[in-house]
């Protein structure tokens, strides 16, 4: 299936055309600049969060830096007057190996949240995957979608009947698979979020998915603790108004009952699952018939455990550095989970993608797709649902030109041939 949803020249072609009558790309190709744009336009606390890592950031640092040591090797004198860089995943006929990978809070950057990049993905067949931490209920989001492909991120939540009733939804609003999310069962240290004394679910912001679910409305009936105590303050009544408009219901009807606030006491009981093991695996793979992949494996032998497990797909992942301060770049874990997993299910990546190169590399060290995450974060913010088009096509440009001029035709092509590691890295 030759793709033709994105042709590079024809991306090209546009912005310099436009150029002549004096107009700039609606958002900077250059994902620096991008970032950059997209700061000055967003409030210090979205950034912050959007933005910033755990720790020091020494592992956002190592998830850029562990492309560098892997050197593309064009080849000359082969045939790539025509391109296809389509590909099948999980059963998924795709435009290029690419999906948006899990961020939530998006009413952060975007008043909408998370319908402008639905509409986004599905006008270019890209596969989004839903938050479980998103401002808008994957059902919305779904209807807005129609039969383009989607996939639902889990975050396990210390009641398994809340996880069987999120599955059970995905499945009802077409998600294609489910993708447990392992290594946030605690919160890392996000020096930018504790300095700004922000974490955006207090406010009630990102959790459409749980206040739209039946199983948590009903365990919000089962009182928590109040939260700590806090001072009066005009800070904290603008925090409780704001919370209490963005609840489902009218206004004075969420002040009267008090739901927001016991929606938010009750997320914050629920959010996480410190005590998660390997077992319980079982209980999710007997609760879906799905494709369940799992995110955030570095380790070779913990990939072998999700092939033990029945998992169907792992995709190798840091978090994009916000979990643990110093560790491994996605990108350097790759190969050793590829090798690990020896072709029986397909590896997927992310933490760190940035360009088509980036995407290119990964794919010869053996992924069978890559996420993006941050960046077109960054392009819905500077322009909603058309920026999130823009960063696409210009990344899917990019990467097809990557393709084109290392002597690519077709992503069958790329193999790790390609590649030249330094020497000494």
């Amino acid at each position: 299936m030759r793709n033709t949803l994105f042709t590079a020249p024809d991306v090209q072609r546009g912005i310099y055309v436009n150029g002549l009558a004096g107009i700039r790309p609606l958002i900077p190709t250059d994902p620096d600049a991008l970032e950059a744009a997209a700061r000055r336009r967003m409030s210090p606390e979205a950034y912050a969060y959007i933005a910033g890592g755990a720790g020091t950031g020494l592992t956002m640092t190592a998830n850029r830096r562990g492309f560098d040591p892997h050197q593309l090797v064009p080849r000359m004198l082969r045939d790539v007057s025509v391109r296809d860089y389509s590909t099948s995943l999980l059963g998924m006929n795709l435009p290029l190996p690419l999906l948006l990978a899990p961020i939530g809070v998006l009413e952060m950057v975007h008043p909408a949240g998370d319908l402008p990049v639905a509409r986004a993905a599905a006008s270019l067949g890209i596969p989004m995957i839903f938050s479980n931490q998103a401002s808008v209920p994957m059902e919305t989001c779904a209807a807005e979608m129609g039969d383009s492909p989607r996939w639902f991120q889990l975050y396990w939540s210390k009641s398994d009947e809340l996880v069987v009733s999120l599955v059970q939804r995905a499945e009802r609003a077409g998600c294609r698979a489910i993708v447990v999310t392992l290594d946030t069962t605690l919160l890392g240290w996000r020096t930018r979020d504790l300095d700004l004394g922000y974490l955006p679910f207090l406010q009630g912001r990102g959790i459409a998915q749980y206040v739209a679910d039946p199983v948590f409305r009903r365990l919000m009936e089962q009182p928590e603790p109040a939260l700590p105590g806090r001072n009066v303050t005009f800070q904290a009544i603008r925090a409780l108004i704001g919370l209490t408009r963005r609840f489902p219901g009218s206004f004075w009807g969420n002040l009267r009952s008090g739901a927001p606030l016991t929606a938010v006491r009750k997320f914050i009981s629920l959010y996480s699952r410190p005590s998660l093991t390997w077992d319980d695996l079982a209980f999710l793979r007997a609760h879906t018939r799905l494709p369940v992949l799992l995110k955030g494996i570095l380790h070779p032998d913990d990939a072998r455990r999700a092939l033990d497990a029945g998992m169907d797909g792992i995709i190798v992942s840091n978090h994009g550095g916000r979990q643990v301060d110093g560790a491994l770049g996605a990108i350097e874990a790759l190969p050793g989970v590829v090798a690990a997993v020896a072709g029986r299910v397909p590896v997927l990546m992310d933490s760190g993608i940035r360009t088509g190169a980036d995407m290119l590399k990964a794919l010869a060290l053996g992924a069978s797709a890559v996420c993006l995450g941050r960046p077109y974060v960054y392009a819905l913010a500077l322009a909603g649902q058309a920026g999130v088009v823009a960063a696409l096509q210009h990344l899917a440009a990019d990467f097809e030109l990557a393709m084109a001029l290392t002597g690519c035709a077709g992503i069958r092509e790329i193999s790790p041939d390609l590649l030249h590691r330094r020497a000494g890295q």
